[in-house]
């Protein structure tokens, strides 16, 4: 039986811009899976979240991040780059969800061994449908580590 059937998917979303934070969860709240997301907003924060630092010391492992690049205070770039030098963090698959088209982007996240990388749509049903297409492969097709 998958990890997917038996819980609810835990997922740290990594974004600073409040409407895509509502919109990510409108689109998550649609999934065929029960998903609990807690959303960081900048890296800082994210960081602290997944070593359970302050005030995230009772924080839930992430099944999945989804997680902007243009971030405040430490950028996704950096918090991707510790994440997959961290053995206690590596293996959280990292899904970079950024309104960059830069090629160098693209190249250097899938360097720092992002999973996959997608540019945010910039139309409102577009945005919801690409969520829910990460909803759908990451919780109904992959097989994610306990």
């Amino acid at each position: 039986m998958t990890t997917q059937a038996t819980r609810p998917i835990e997922v740290l979303l990594v974004e600073d811009n409040p409407g895509d934070v509502r919109l990510t969860m409108e689109a998550l709240r649609e999934s065929k899976v029960i998903v609990n997301l807690s959303v960081a907003a900048d890296g800082e924060e994210a960081l602290a979240f997944l070593r359970k630092e302050g005030p995230y010391q009772g924080a839930p492992r992430p099944d999945l991040i989804l997680m902007d690049l243009n971030l405040p205070r430490k950028d996704g770039r950096e918090v991707l780059a510790e994440i997959k030098v961290d053995t206690d963090l590596r293996r959280i698959p990292v899904v970079v969800l950024t309104t960059s088209r830069a090629e160098e982007d693209i190249l250097r996240t899938y360097n720092l061994h992002a999973n996959c990388f997608i540019t945010k749509p910039v139309d409102l049903d577009q945005f919801i449908t690409v969520v829910a297409a990460i909803s759908e492969f990451w919780f109904s097709v992959v097989r994610l580590p306990t």
